[in-house]
């Protein structure tokens, strides 16, 4: 035995109860993308209630603020899957006996959970923007396609398939986006994004 190894398992422990917790809690979101932003953004309660509902340039600003929290959430899913599940399938990291395979796991199954939940929210904020609503629309069986693919990739059982599943969701969201004037550009969430 080594002497980096007591020192590992407590840690490859810690992480893939880190794991679980995250990514139970990330599926239960409702959609509110202003925490996982960090922008500030107020949530379509929040602002719906506080803007006139009469006014054209109100539900111009709502569609308005409908397409940048799209662009966010998109970005910071499409930023997380290229990141930690595609980059490191592609470079061989899930495979067994792959240096860094665990940790590559774990984060994995951490940024798959993460971004099902940025996706749901994307597709959410899409619904303020009648273009960009009816875009993504049918993007949404995609989407929840997903759901359990976190699982997946911690437990080191997504395939090809799998990855080109959440590739190929991402994609059309990014294109969907685009076709409504709302580009999604990839924006990798920090760690602590990941897990909080």
């Amino acid at each position: 035995m080594t002497r980096s190894e007591p020192i590992r398992r407590p840690l490859v422990a810690l992480l893939l109860a880190c794991a679980v917790l995250v990514s139970a809690t990330a599926c239960g979101d409702s959609g509110d993308s202003g925490s996982a932003t960090g922008t500030g953004v107020r949530t379509g309660a929040s602002a719906s209630a506080s803007a006139p509902a009469a006014s054209p340039s109100a539900s111009t600003e709502k569609q308005r603020l409908a397409k940048t929290r799209f662009v966010a959430n998109a970005g910071l899913a499409a930023g997380a899957t290229y990141q930690w599940i595609v980059k490191p399938y592609r470079a061989g990291t899930f495979k067994k006996g792959a240096e860094g395979r665990r940790f590559a796991l774990v984060k994995a199954g951490l940024a798959g959970g993460f971004a099902y939940n940025r996706l749901k929210a994307a597709a959410e904020n899409a619904k303020g923007d009648p273009l960009l609503s009816k875009a993504v629309a049918p993007l949404t069986a995609g989407i929840e396609s997903l759901k359990g693919m976190a699982t997946k990739l911690r437990d080191g059982k997504a395939g090809e398939g799998d990855i080109g599943a959440f590739e190929s969701v991402i994609d059309s969201i990014k294109n969907a986006g685009k076709d409504a004037g709302a580009e999604v550009k990839e924006k990798v969430p920090s760690t602590s994004q990941l897990t909080g």
